[in-house]
């Protein structure tokens, strides 16, 4: 990997999670890091006191508040000066069966999309003058496997997911060459939330990944700062980490 020494970056939804664990990547490889949350500012404390270096600070935004977003772009044009590096990271899901539609509500269905999709459009909107100003931005959109299998924690969360990975493309194209835009798509990822979920469904997982586990948080961040680092001229694209679930049915594939 190689160094972020004087690059900023801004992690969205990093109290937890994911975010935590890309906020902690991306502060060891020598970038300030911007650490934003919505209603979780013990989390986001705790976080920041956990990472390297020096010069990283906490913003409380929502992504569904776009004056929010456009406050918080001025504030680190005053305050850093300058971003080289946007993960969108924050997102919103709740279980829901997928036979269910009754309990997939408007305002549920409209929530997770406010959050997951227009949310990270919104962030980029925002803060595109940054990116654009400085000596190449990088867009780091956090998808899911659930887009490509459409099996995740309801149906509305994984068309979210495929939104934003077609979202990833246009935007792409559409700030191409300054900005660099990717999504990295981790499968069932060892959070608290699927840490909540039944024992048979972790298992049924993990009995499907070839690679024999759960994506953690950490493999997600490598992701991150591989794609910002080492993968240059790689842009619109969606970067798996999931353990070769998609394979997992051919691992049941007899040969003779």
């Amino acid at each position: 990997m190689g160094t972020l020494n004087e690059r900023v970056a801004l992690v969205t939804g990093a109290s937890r999670g994911i975010g935590a664990a890309t906020a902690r990547a991306l502060a060891e490889a020598d970038a300030r890091v911007i650490i934003t949350h919505r209603d979780s500012a013990a989390g986001a404390r705790e976080v920041l006191a956990g990472l390297p270096g020096e010069g990283h600070r906490i913003v409380q935004v929502s992504a569904t508040d776009s004056e929010g977003l456009s406050a918080a772009a001025a504030s680190v044009a005053e305050i850093e000066g300058r971003l080289d590096i946007l993960v969108n990271n924050a997102a919103m899901t709740r279980v829901v069966p997928h036979g269910d539609l009754d309990a997939l509500t408007d305002a549920l269905f409209d929530e997770i999309f406010q959050t997951n999709v227009r949310g990270a459009f919104a962030t980029v909107r925002a803060f595109r003058p940054l990116l654009v100003a400085g000596e190449g931005g990088v867009v780091v959109n956090i998808s899911s496997l659930a887009a490509k299998l459409a099996n995740g924690s309801n149906i509305a969360y994984c068309a979210s997911k495929a939104a934003m990975d077609n979202m990833t493309m246009s935007l792409a194209r559409a700030l191409a060459p300054e900005i660099r835009v990717l999504s990295v798509a981790p499968g069932l990822v060892d959070t608290e939330l699927t840490r909540g979920w039944a024992p048979e469904v972790r298992n049924s997982m993990i009995a499907e990944t070839p690679l024999g586990r759960l994506t953690v948080p950490e493999d997600v961040a490598r992701a991150v700062l591989a794609a910002v680092v080492d993968l240059p001229m790689t842009t619109g694209v969606v970067i798996p980490v999931d353990g070769g679930r998609p394979l997992g049915a051919a691992t049941k594939v007899h040969t003779f």
